[in-house]
């Protein structure tokens, strides 16, 4: 599409904030699409919901609310809007659709699927529960709806603690993220059974890389993501959910930083930090990189890419998320 004078001008103000990231000859390709998709979210009434690993034309660009996957989904659930698109990943769509059941959701690619959610089916959990009767599961919100049908309860890396806590049980089923299994096991007293999934972004993070970096930087301040080896959070400064690290930034707006998670955030939280310095030894996931900006504007034009779900299972699925809103934060 055309760089046009009435496009350079309707998104400079949104240039503005992106350029130290984003170079002019990129931003006349972003900036079209840009301006198309703000224009046409408002003929629609669509709400645009994007994670904090989409890339930074995306996450300051279009998106009418950025943030991590349990704020979104509070946020599907709050929208008045008649479409919301998921700038995210599958399960986030599902997720969306349950706390929105007569909204259309739409997902500008659907293949965009995730290492943790496809590491455990509705079956595994099914036959858990045999193995293990009266344990109550608590799911990662990273799974499929056909998993939150059977959970009890869902959590985010935000407050995966606190939603076991509030169970006030002595053991529970905690799937799917082996490592953050391990990281709520470390803060709390209840028992932890837990599945082996991992995240294919946060588990090739290494101890000896976080150390390097440490030493190549003194004064250094490394956060970690709870989907990282325990060995990766042991060796860092502050373990939190993409939230918490933002807060984390914010709060403590450190001379050095390095976010141990996918690599967008930075370039996110940057922009928003700009007296920070990021050290960026990171991971992009592929599945986060395949929505773009043209893929959002198609689905958005054509109302295609819709999640179609059985009002059965958005009943079931919707409780274990509904009763993770509840207790929230």
């Amino acid at each position: 599409m055309e760089f046009t004078a009435e496009i350079k001008k309707a998104t400079s103000s949104i240039y503005e904030k992106v350029q130290k990231k984003i170079p002019e000859i990129e931003w006349a390709t972003h900036a079209p699409y840009i301006y198309k998709i703000n224009k046409l979210k408002k003929e629609k009434n669509a709400v645009i919901l994007a994670h904090n690993y989409q890339t930074p034309e995306i996450y300051h660009g279009i998106s009418d609310f950025s943030a991590d996957s349990l704020a979104l989904a509070v946020e599907a659930a709050k929208t008045k809007a008649d479409i919301i698109v998921m700038c995210g990943v599958h399960f986030m769509a599902e997720t969306a659709k349950l706390m929105s059941p007569e909204k259309k959701v739409l997902l500008p690619d659907m293949k965009a699927g995730c290492s943790l959610s496809s590491s455990i089916t509705g079956d595994d959990v099914r036959k858990l529960k045999k193995q293990y009767p009266g344990v109550p599961v608590v799911s990662y919100v990273n799974t499929s709806a056909e998993v939150k049908a059977e959970t009890d309860v869902c959590c985010t890396s935000a407050n995966a603690v606190k939603i076991v806590e509030s169970l006030k049980v002595k053991k529970v089923i905690f799937l799917p993220d082996d490592f953050l299994a391990k990281y709520v096991a470390s803060q709390t007293n209840t028992e932890i059974i837990s599945w082996k999934g991992t995240c294919e972004v946060h588990e090739q993070f290494k101890d000896e890389e976080i150390n390097e970096i440490r030493k190549a930087n003194p004064g250094i301040k490394i956060i970690a993501h709870p989907e990282c080896p325990p060995d990766v959070i042991q060796a860092s400064d502050f373990a939190g959910s993409t939230s918490g690290m933002i807060k984390y930034v914010r709060d403590n707006q450190p001379e050095k930083v390095m976010m141990v998670t996918e690599c967008s955030m930075s370039d996110n939280v940057q922009i928003d930090n700009p007296n920070v310095e990021f050290i960026r030894p990171c991971n992009l996931c592929p599945h986060m990189k395949r929505i773009t900006l043209p893929k959002i504007l198609n689905c958005l034009e054509n109302e295609s890419n819709e999640l179609v779900m059985d009002d059965q299972t958005i009943a079931k699925a919707r409780k274990s998320v509904e009763r993770m809103a509840e207790i929230g934060r």
